[in-house]
């Protein structure tokens, strides 16, 4: 069994999700990487369906350098390198991801220059002068990538060639003391860092050759770009509007717009059948009201699945069936809460449209709080 050699000098922070095949062989790297220096890798997993956590508590059998902190019900590359810093007694904390495509190599000369105390933050750049993504494979990304940084330069004021990098490297104590200020939602940690820390960090640049995924899937889905997006929202604004409920806000109001066009649809397609057969005329209106709730209804479900709980995604079909259902009981409470709500208001005397707002707002609170807790809440599964 390996041991450390002397007090602990660094700790290694890999988000996991379904990298079990990755774990073995980037540990041996680690080894070679770090010989002489006291290191700990701690794999913070996502409750991986592939039993990642379990092979990172094998290896831990083997190597007591190697810890996991296996999450349960919780998602996100930011908020598991953030658990995972805040989890280490070592005095310096690096985060890499776990599939190969960061350089372990590089790891001794960042300890040596955030150790020194010339720099509080080393990193490693995909565009530095020297660096490489040739072996990465896409270019795709690059470009997706070249995008994301220059909107993050212009956004935080954030001066690198790669701030949304996800390998770097920092004193813990400087990340302990500004943790409860970091979103850790849907956003890059480095970048997160960087704008959150009050005072200038002295940072160092590492040229990376930025390799392509060596086994699974990447973490990055489609939501990547959207998630950045809320991750600045988060940021800059979260402090006034939570940023959950104004995402499921947002996703409600693009459902008003939808119900409104299948409506109109409805209407258009089949009012004149209506109107010429023994149906009352209110019944394009009735057959019209309910396609399109149930159309929108079904729209707003399906993106706060994917985008403003993103995190606690609901996957396979029993699952969004049930989850889909426990929606509509949500969203049928909303409304009776806001019909009761504003015709009270308008009996005491207030105005249609102002009463009519009030019952729509607090509809929105009544289905963000139900369906947190209901449908992706610990009460959905």
């Amino acid at each position: 069994m390996k041991e450390r050699s002397g007090p602990l000098q660094l700790a290694i922070v890999l988000p996991t999700l379904n990298e079990r095949k990755n774990l073995r062989p980037l540990v041996e790297r680690l080894d070679k990487a770090l010989d002489g220096i006291a290191w700990e890798a701690i794999f913070v997993d996502d409750n991986s369906r592939d039993g990642t956590s379990d092979e990172a508590r094998a290896i831990s059998q083997e190597d007591p350098r190697v810890r996991c902190i296996q999450r349960i019900g919780r998602r996100g590359l930011a908020s598991a390198a953030i658990e995972g810093m805040c989890a280490t007694a070592a005095p310096i904390v690096a985060v890499m991801d776990a599939d190969h495509q960061h350089d372990p190599n590089l790891l001794p000369g960042m300890l040596a220059a955030v150790a020194s105390g010339e720099y509080d933050l080393a990193y490693a750049s995909r565009f530095a002068e020297g660096a490489s993504t040739e072996a990465w494979g896409r270019p795709d990304r690059v470009k997706a990538s070249g995008f994301a940084n220059a909107l993050a330069r212009k956004v935080t004021g954030v001066d690198l060639s790669d701030p949304m990098s996800g390998y770097f490297m920092l004193r813990a104590e400087t990340l302990r003391a500004d943790a409860h200020r970091l979103s850790g939602v849907g956003f890059k940690i480095l970048l997160d860092i960087l704008a959150t820390v009050d005072r200038p960090l002295r940072v160092k640049e590492f040229p990376l050759n930025f390799a392509a995924r060596a086994e699974g899937e990447s973490k990055l889905d489609r939501t990547v770009v959207f998630e950045f997006l809320v991750g600045l929202y988060d940021k800059w604004l979260g402090r006034f509007i939570p940023t959950r409920f104004a995402l499921f806000g947002t996703v409600g109001a693009l459902g008003a717009i939808v119900h409104m066009a299948v409506l109109a649809a409805v209407l258009h397609l089949f009012g004149a059948r209506f109107a010429v057969s023994h149906y009352p005329k209110e019944a394009a209106f009735i057959v019209g009201q309910t396609v399109a709730a149930l159309t929108a209804m079904t729209f707003n479900f399906v993106l706060n699945n994917e985008l403003t709980y993103s995190d606690k995604r609901l996957r396979g079909v029993f699952p969004i069936l049930r989850g889909w259902g426990k929606f509509a009981m949500t969203c049928a409470f909303g409304m009776l809460a806001n019909i009761g709500v504003s015709t009270a208001l308008v009996r005491v005397g207030f105005h249609a449209y102002p009463a009519a707002i009030v019952g729509i707002v607090l509809a929105s609170v009544w289905n963000f709080a139900l369906s947190s807790k209901f449908v992706w809440g610990k009460y959905g599964n």
